[in-house]
């Protein structure tokens, strides 16, 4: 995968670098070890290069930039965590750290949540 970058948040300055999670101090690090969902206030909209996402209540815009990651942000809230999220979608080990990056910026944005359990 020659572009590093999942996500597209163009309210966002900067695009971390492959395997960073970058998270403003006053925001609680996004855990890849809860499970997480869609927001309900959010709608993909399927692209050739993966899918807009827009988030109704916050008016947000965001892209993701390929088909296995929306599929992932779909699958979210079948599975217990985002390692067995990723698992499940045939992600491969080495592409994890990019994956839970541009989970970690989608987190930021709203446009995915904590889910919680049973």
């Amino acid at each position: 995968m020659a572009d590093t970058a999942l996500v597209t948040d163009p309210a966002a300055d900067t695009t971390p670098a492959a395997g960073e999670v970058t998270i403003p101090a006053d925001e609680l690090p996004f855990d890849p070890s809860l499970p997480w969902q869609k927001s309900a206030s959010v709608a993909l909209r399927p692209e050739p290069f993966g899918a807009l996402v827009y988030h109704f209540g916050n008016r947000k815009l965001s892209f993701l930039k390929s088909q296995p990651l929306v599929a992932v942000v779909k699958a979210l809230g079948d599975h217990p965590d985002v390692s067995s999220t990723l698992r499940a979608c045939d992600v491969p080990e080495a592409q994890h750290p990019a994956y839970v990056t541009a989970l970690a910026t989608l987190s930021r944005s709203q446009m995915i949540e904590k889910r919680s359990t049973p």
